[in-house]
């Protein structure tokens, strides 16, 4: 079962992504955009393995994804 976070967590993640990684959200997120097509959770799965990123980190970011490519149909 997935966590769910708040905003809050959700935009502090966000903020520690690129000390934690090395890497600016943008770049994590045109990587999931370059990445397969996959369901939230195998997405997130898949970062992790790839990336070894934590499960934090990976889910802010397909979340951000998420809302982003939402947005962008409006």
């Amino acid at each position: 079962m997935s966590q769910v976070f708040s905003e809050e967590t959700h935009r502090n993640l966000l903020a520690r992504i690129p000390h934690c990684t090395g890497r600016e959200v943008a770049d994590w997120l045109r990587t999931v955009e370059e990445g397969p097509a996959l369901r939230f959770e195998e997405k997130v799965s898949w970062l992790r393995h790839e990336y070894d990123l934590a499960y934090g980190h990976a889910k802010a970011i397909i979340h951000e994804y998420d809302l982003r490519r939402a947005a962008r149909r409006f």
